[in-house]
């Protein structure tokens, strides 16, 4: 227990001088701008929050590439839109990670492990599930598979008989920080059903899966539309405030 405690209080300490070393640097630049005449002492005065303010600017700055690694040109385009405002480039990489089987937890973590270790550096994988109430939740991470075998046509048949055609999609993003690290992942979940096809099949299953309260199928949106709900749009607001944090105490 005592060690655990020395260890919590080892952590705790190193991200309180990481924070304070950041925001001194902060503090540094707005007075730095007074003495430059570029900033109005009175603005510190009446707006204490503008350091506040200059410090996320600095956190934004500090956001670095990242490498997605993925051969479907389709989602680095999808993830480029999403994360076009938050400072964040995104660099595409196909590599030839072997498909898994497992959960999909499972399978985003250990696919994720193995792309860190090929790359020799950090990055991000995507796995995408879509889950049939009906049918305990296949196809799942396997969904590209019966896509590919039975069509959009047949992923209603699948359905043919049963009470419900309830659905979700999930997103799981995992970030590793490189080889030997941990993956840590970030989900992001859509509830819809399946409907027969409706919309531009461009992008997968988009046609049969309608977004509950909206009626319309991904395949109809915008492509602005999709990314505010979007199971990946999820997915990618949680990574990205975790790597605003990291930016924060680095």
């Amino acid at each position: 227990m005592q060690t655990r405690r020395a260890s919590h209080h080892v952590s705790a300490q190193t991200t309180v001088f990481c924070t304070a070393i950041t925001l001194r640097t902060v503090v540094t630049k707005v007075w730095k701008d007074v003495f430059l005449g570029k900033l109005d002492i009175r603005l510190l005065v009446d707006s204490p929050e503008l350091v506040h303010t200059e410090r996320l600017k600095s956190v934004k700055m500090t956001l670095k590439k990242l490498t997605f690694v993925t051969g479907n040109p389709m989602k680095v385009s999808e993830v480029r839109a999403i994360l076009g405002n938050a400072n964040i480039e995104i660099v595409n990489q196909d590599l030839d990670v072997p498909e898994l089987q497992g959960t999909t937890e499972e399978i985003a973590k250990e696919k994720c492990r193995r792309a860190a270790e090929i790359l020799q550096g950090p990055c991000i994988t995507e796995d995408t599930a879509l889950c049939f109430e009906a049918l305990n939740g296949l196809p799942g991470p396997y969904i590209k598979f019966f896509l590919k075998e039975l069509g959009l046509e047949g992923l209603n048949t699948l359905l043919v008989g049963f009470p419900t055609t309830a659905a979700y999609a999930l997103c799981t993003f995992a970030y590793s920080a490189g080889p030997g690290t941990e993956p840590i992942l970030f989900e992001g979940r859509t509830d819809g059903k399946i409907v027969p096809p409706r919309g531009v099949s461009k992008f997968g299953w988009n046609p049969v899966f309608e977004v509950n309260g909206t009626g319309k199928t991904f395949a109809e949106m915008s492509e602005e539309e999709k990314n505010a709900i979007s199971h990946r749009g999820r997915a990618l607001e949680k990574l990205t405030a975790f790597l605003r944090t990291q930016a924060v105490q680095a």
